[in-house]
């Protein structure tokens, strides 16, 4: 065991594990709040729930304008500068948030932290994408969730007992978790911008086209309907991460010392399940798997409208972990690989515009579904949404097969 453990480190370059170690760090300490935060939010400001939840929809919208600068600026400034202003900046606002008592107050820094994180997702994806080769990468993006998922698998449990006593110890877990990790890649890591300028200087990479730039992003109309439909599916595991956690306390009574287990389930999985899956996964092409992984996420959405106690919700995140576990590292792998080295920032930002376009969407459908028809019609709607994506992914994949079948005679010849 340990000689397999040696032979996996040696296998990875050791900025590689700084970052695996950081994420660990951060997201152990983010997520002694993060599950809990719209709870304490409400519980702070004592309004309806689809007031509250605009919160969130705040943070996305930010996010998706951010997402274009961090995509100019990692290609540009570099990978290393952003994403220490990410995480140093992400440090502070969680000092300050435990402060706010007006809706204006956190709105405002829902704002700051949608400006700050797509910088550190944009930086470290397409850093990540610089240090490891393409034959790698599909593992590499899985151990590094893996290790996301660990720390997310102590968070909740940890934070959990600790917001029943007091919210401002988990917010100031939070805050070290982002600025030790800031701190570490300030002084340890290099800049592997320059490692890709480099790998192009030498011949070992080519540029596929003379311009650069968004334009030549938005030129891509396959990617851009991966990113839309994905997009749309993931509106559904969305409503999950931020509704869930007040739907059980509000409709059934389930403290947030019993819910943290919940989440943490899902972060367990992560570690000990993410890797045996991706062997899997990896065999195959990617939009297949993504779509079978989206009708998964859709199932497991839609079983929470059946549940009324802790092991249902516990069996809904599991089964919607299976789909997380299957389409993640496979979209992640799948846009590192199509995207030029030279364009690989701006590619990983309208990625996780995807990300950002659903969590802006999840909690304003989620809140309208609920407060207009009932708490149960949102777990319906997921599931809708849900299937929907899973047939747009499997259109897509079909139009990307017969594309290569049509080209194979032209290559034979």
């Amino acid at each position: 065991m340990l000689t397999r453990l040696r032979s996996l480190y040696r296998e990875y370059p050791s900025q590689f594990w700084l970052m695996v170690f950081g994420v660990f760090l951060s997201t152990a300490g983010a997520s002694m709040i993060g599950p809990f935060l719209m709870i304490y939010a409400s519980e702070k400001l004592g309004l309806p729930l689809s007031t509250v939840v605009t919160l969130i929809t705040i943070n996305a919208g930010t996010g998706l304008f951010s997402s274009f600068i961090a995509g100019t600026l990692a290609d540009k400034v570099g990978r290393k500068v952003v994403m220490v202003v990410s995480l140093f900046t992400n440090g502070l606002i969680y000092l300050f948030m435990m402060r706010a008592e007006t809706y204006a107050a956190f709105a405002f820094l829902m704002f700051l932290t949608g400006l700050a994180n797509p910088l550190y997702q944009v930086g470290a994806d397409a850093m990540l994408a610089d240090l490891i080769p393409q034959e790698k990468r599909t593992n590499a993006y899985a151990i590094n969730r893996m290790m996301s998922n660990a720390g997310f698998a102590i968070g909740p449990a940890v934070g959990g007992f600790i917001a029943a006593l007091s919210y401002s110890y988990a917010f100031y877990a939070a805050a070290g978790g982002m600025t030790i990790y800031s701190l570490l890649m300030l002084f340890l890591a290099r800049e592997t911008l320059t490692l890709t300028t480099e790998k192009i200087a030498a011949g070992k990479t080519t540029l596929k086209t003379p311009d650069g730039g968004y334009t030549q992003v938005f030129r891509d109309k396959g990617y851009l309907a991966f990113v839309l439909t994905l997009s749309g599916g993931l509106i559904a595991p969305g409503m999950v991460w931020v509704l869930l956690a007040v739907y059980t306390k509000t409709n059934f009574g389930l403290p947030e010392s019993h819910y943290g287990w919940i989440p943490t389930t899902n972060a367990l999985m992560c570690v000990f399940v993410q890797y045996f899956v991706t062997h899997l996964t990896r065999r195959h092409r990617p939009l297949p798997i993504a779509a079978t992984g989206m009708f998964i996420y859709a199932i497991g959405v839609g079983s929470v409208a059946l549940m009324s106690n802790f092991w249902g919700f516990w069996l809904a995140m599991v089964i919607l972990t299976l789909g997380e576990l299957t389409v993640v590292p496979t979209a992640s792998t799948y846009v590192a690989n199509i995207s030029p080295p030279e364009l690989r920032g701006r590619y990983m930002s309208i990625y996780w515009l995807s990300w950002g376009i659903s969590r802006g969407a999840a909690p304003l459908i989620g809140g309208w579904l609920n407060d207009l028809i009932s708490p149960r019609a949102i777990w319906v709607g997921g599931l809708l949404i849900g299937l929907t994506s899973t047939l747009g992914l499997a259109l897509l994949a079909r139009q990307q097969q017969k594309l290569v079948t049509s080209q194979l005679p032209n290559k034979l010849a």
